[in-house]
């Protein structure tokens, strides 16, 4: 029990308070039943008007409340007790009993919205009852752009491509985490994860045919989605947040602005759409060494997209499309081209040593000291994402190699300029909320734009562990810059000063 609820000491008050609520239930409904004996079967009155619960107020400072109707007892025992629970739920996250914390699977009911082997798609959910904020996250998982690499991909990671061996639940961690302690800010929204079965970065929208082995509806499993979440209550949201990591990151660049459309069009311009892109900013650079387009990872991003959007039948925001040529939309998969052009407000959150964008860089680190060349490359790569970000006003970039974030449980630690990641975003939220009443900038003290200055990998303290390939066991910043060709002694000395104060130097970003 204590393992899973870590924090059930220091609330065993709530708790208290949360048992003591059902006794009174409990016993209320005894002298209801007593009443009702005494009464001789005569009907039941007129249920009293309930008394408004006072608004919860959750740590991400969205106002939440949690009416209970104690009359409702004599009526319907059970739904008064789901009301209790989901009280119980609220005040005490890591209550003794797991309350229904996971994620549960649905297929879509329009069945004609397929994977990419013709089996139905679907999304994971779980309902925050009285919550108006909702959470939509895309998952991730590279793509495969013809035949011949799309089916070594469903040989090899059909997962990414089928619906066929889902399982029924799915926890979720990070920002999709119903754990406070986790996610601070998020944890009691309506979370909705979207498994990523199209392996086509969240844009195609051809179906499967005779002629066409496989269906790429990305695009179109979104567009679903959101129709089918209508009927399950986000038609009452104030907030929607579509968020991504990877594939799923760049996703979000290419859906946010077509979702807050598509609600417009049906009936719900009141609910605000933002965007949360996680690892998904990519560069159209030059790799480090050229190779044939033979699969996802020796291809060329531009060359590898240029050919993806014509076998997925790929489609790009509207606004981003009219800025190129025709046959040019793929420039619109690149952040840096496609930000610009988008009118809802997107966070967007990317290490400036990114671990996918080395790799289709055919930068490879495989335990070997890196070569001079290949060090120059890395450093290089972090100003070229510096520049591309400089002009976003709602970022998060840590100096440290890495991929992905925000559904990792360590989401938390990682911190630019003393600042966490959930605190960041919650700036950002109030931002936008106070923005929409007085048109002010952010709340003072509560910084949105946060990039990492100093210029090694990794130089920021707080970056994620780093293990050896070979050994798995974790390196310190010493050892990681030394394993990257960095000479730490050799630079210290030159400088007069110990490696350690160099270190410290490196990592407050002198």
């Amino acid at each position: 029990m204590n393992s899973y609820c870590p924090c059930l000491q220091k609330r065993m008050k709530t708790v208290t308070i949360v048992h003591s609520v059902v006794l009174l239930v409990l016993l209320q409904s005894g002298v209801l039943e007593g009443r009702k004996g005494l009464r001789g079967g005569r009907g039941n009155p007129q249920p009293r008007r309930a008394q408004p619960s006072p608004p919860y107020r959750d740590r991400g400072e969205a106002t939440e409340s949690f009416s209970l109707d104690f009359t409702a007892v004599e009526g319907n025992m059970d739904n008064f007790m789901t009301q209790v629970k989901n009280l119980a739920q609220s005040l005490y996250p890591c209550s003794v009993q797991k309350l229904d914390d996971d994620m549960k699977l649905h297929f879509l009911e329009n069945a004609t919205v397929t994977c990419n082997d013709g089996t139905p798609a679907g999304y994971y959910m779980k309902e925050s009852k009285g919550s108006k904020r909702w959470l939509i996250f895309l998952e991730g998982g590279w793509y495969c752009f013809n035949k011949e690499n799309c089916d070594s991909r469903y040989e090899n990671m059909r997962r990414l491509m089928s619906s066929a061996k889902w399982p029924r639940n799915k926890t979720g961690t990070g920002i999709l985490s119903p754990q406070p302690e986790e996610n601070p800010y998020w944890w009691n929204a309506n979370m909705v994860f979207i498994p990523y079965c199209s392996s086509d970065v969240w844009s195609g929208a051809s179906a499967k045919t005779d002629r066409y082995d496989y269906a790429f509806m990305g695009a179109l499993i979104i567009r679903e989605v959101v129709k089918e979440l209508l009927t399950k209550g986000l038609d009452n949201a104030k907030v929607l947040l579509l968020a991504g990591s990877s594939a799923g990151g760049t996703g979000v660049l290419l859906n946010v602005d077509r979702v807050a459309e598509q609600l417009e069009e049906m009936g719900y311009p009141g609910i605000q759409v933002r965007g949360l892109s996680d690892s998904g900013w990519f560069l159209d650079n030059k790799q480090y060494r050229c190779t044939d387009c033979v699969d996802t990872i020796s291809c060329a991003p531009t060359e590898a997209i240029k050919r993806g959007i014509k076998y997925w039948n790929g489609v790009v925001p509207e606004r981003c499309r009219q800025q190129f040529r025709e046959g040019e939309e793929w420039n619109c998969f690149f952040g840096y081209k496609v930000y610009p052009t988008l009118k809802s407000p997107v966070f967007v959150v990317q290490w400036l040593f990114d671990e996918a964008q080395l790799t289709v860089d055919n930068i490879h680190l495989t335990g070997q000291p890196v070569q001079e060349g290949q060090w120059r490359y890395i450093q290089n790569l972090g100003n070229e994402l510096r520049n591309t970000l400089k002009d976003v006003p709602a970022m998060f970039a840590p100096a440290c190699l890495s991929h992905e974030i925000i559904t990792r449980s360590y989401w938390t630690d990682i911190q630019v300029k003393g600042t966490s990641l959930p605190r960041a975003l919650n700036c950002w939220d109030r931002s936008l909320h106070d923005n929409s009443k007085n048109n002010k900038g952010p709340p003072k003290g509560c910084p949105i734009h946060l990039i990492d200055s100093c210029p090694w990998p990794h130089c920021n303290p707080t970056c994620p562990t780093i293990r050896d390939q070979f050994t798995g066991q974790e390196m310190d910043v010493f050892q990681f810059l030394m394993h990257m060709g960095f000479d730490v002694q050799k630079m210290a000395q030159q400088q007069g000063m110990e490696p350690g104060k160099l270190l410290g130097m490196l990592s407050s970003g002198s």
